[in-house]
């Protein structure tokens, strides 16, 4: 017999009807596990989004014409990207097979805030520096939301799962906006909290407000981690309980259990299809979300703009993300996802036109309008077609997808700047990815695939 996992244990447990748990933080653990949501958000905001991509142009990559630091900066995404996408679903099955998915997640996250936090360290034309950082930065990130979404099936009830997922964007964008907010006043303001303000200021005294905020994103990421470590139950291995074995035999059984999963998760024809959907679709997403701000200082939008709109993403996401997770009863999640992509596309649409700040500030209002509720829904989609006894294996690979978010569209972005010298003509083209991504989407038997989800998890547990 195996003990009962934890998602079990709260299948088990009246409902309630709170307004909390009509927004999803309806018990301690939920509010723990959405909390890192709110802990990671920071580094999204101020390193991926606004903060140090145009500190990595204006000061990494100072006396280098501006496509050539746009180059750079995408290229130092996609191979921090590369690399976390390779180790992924080998580190979930491991997971899977010994337990320790927070200790993963921790470890990740432990060196994705030591990479930011050296880039306190980042002087004018430390390009190479600034790329190392951003690289580890990406990998310790990305790597432990592998973990992260993998425990959302386990803390969660299968009518929970999506109102958990959504609430999390939401405290996401709340957290990164908070810390965000702080981080541009004393960029702007830097004499109204005593650092060095005026003309004639050393190099390292006039980039001190950005280096401080890139301290204060790894301080955030790991104070507001804790809950989670001490909340958020380890979930229990489920089926066969194996003898201790040595770190090597784990390593080969979990590269034959990733190879057998890679072929059985063809036999769940509808996450694998919801799978190469969003492999799709959410590379137009992570490409806007990445090359936002560095094309906007491109195309001339000064950098208090850039950084306000961004900020503007935050607040107009949190009442967005928690109305998807409402809309996602009534149409359902996928149908929530689609509706998501018809506003991205439209949103390519009119980046292509932009060419004022005014027009970015509208367009930061779009994408707060859609962007948290879409990733969020897609998570929680996924997650409920999916066994739980698998979730870190199979997250792993839909990490795989995530981190393509990362890889093919910035790619893109280098190489037509490269071709024509202006990134403009990128933009069009990512629609292709919202169209072909939504079109696979639609044909995702959400019902069919929840059922042979629950099935293989009573079979396993019957072991």
């Amino acid at each position: 017999m195996t003990e009962p996992t934890t998602a079990g244990a709260s299948e088990r447990r009246p409902p309630a009807t709170g307004w909390l748990d009509r927004l999803g933080l309806g018990r301690p653990e939920l509010r723990a596990w959405a909390l890192y949501d709110w802990a990671n958000s920071a580094l999204v905001c101020t390193i991926i989004t606004a903060v140090f991509p145009i500190y990595y142009e204006k000061v990494a990559c100072a006396g280098l014409p501006a496509q050539t630091s746009s180059r750079y900066y995408a290229t130092a995404t996609t191979v921090g990207m590369i690399l976390i996408a390779v180790v992924s679903p080998f580190l979930g099955a491991i997971a899977d097979l010994r337990g320790g998915k927070k200790r993963m997640l921790g470890g990740f996250m432990a060196l994705g805030a030591v990479a930011v936090a050296a880039m306190f360290g980042i002087h004018e034309g430390d390009v190479a520096l600034a790329s190392l950082l951003f690289i580890l930065a990406n990998i310790g990130a990305n790597g432990s939301f592998v973990f992260y979404d993998a425990l959302l099936p386990h803390v969660a009830r299968p009518e929970e799962v999506d109102r958990v997922s959504t609430a999390g964007y939401a405290l996401g964008y709340l957290g990164g906006g908070a810390l965000l907010s702080l981080n541009l006043a004393w960029i702007q303001r830097p004499d109204l909290f005593g650092l060095p303000s005026g003309a004639n200021l050393t190099e390292a005294q006039a980039t001190l407000p950005s280096r401080l905020a890139f301290l204060s994103v790894a301080i955030w990421w790991v104070v507001f981690s804790i809950p989670l470590f001490r909340r958020v139950p380890e979930p229990q291995l489920v089926g066969e309980k194996l003898a201790p074995e040595r770190l090597t035999a784990t390593f080969a059984r979990a590269f034959r259990r990733l190879s057998e999963t890679a072929r059985t998760l063809r036999e769940y024809r509808q996450a694998f299809l919801m799978l190469i959907a969003f492999l799709i679709y959410n590379d137009g997403i992570g490409t806007i979300i990445r090359m936002a701000a560095i094309y906007a200082s491109e195309i001339g939008i000064e950098k208090g703009v850039i950084i306000a709109a961004i900020l503007i993403v935050q607040f107009v996401g949190i009442p967005f993300a928690f109305l998807f997770g409402m809309l996602a009863g009534r149409l359902g999640a996928k149908g929530s996802i689609g509706l998501g992509l018809v506003v991205y596309a439209g949103i390519c649409l009119f980046g292509w036109y932009m060419t004022t700040a005014t027009h970015f500030v509208i367009l930061a209002i779009l994408v707060g309008a859609v962007q948290g509720g879409t990733q969020a829904l897609s998570r929680s989609l996924f997650a409920s077609l999916i066994p739980r006894d698998k979730s870190a294996e199979f997250f792993g690979f839909f990490g795989v997808a995530e981190k393509f978010a990362g890889i093919l569209g910035p790619a893109l972005f280098a190489v037509i700047s490269l071709a024509t010298g202006e990134s403009r003509g990128a933009i069009l083209s990512v629609i292709g990815f919202f169209a072909v991504g939504g079109l696979l989407l639609s044909f995702v038997d959400v019902e069919q695939g929840q059922r042979v989800a629950r099935a293989e998890e009573s079979r396993v547990e019957r072991v």
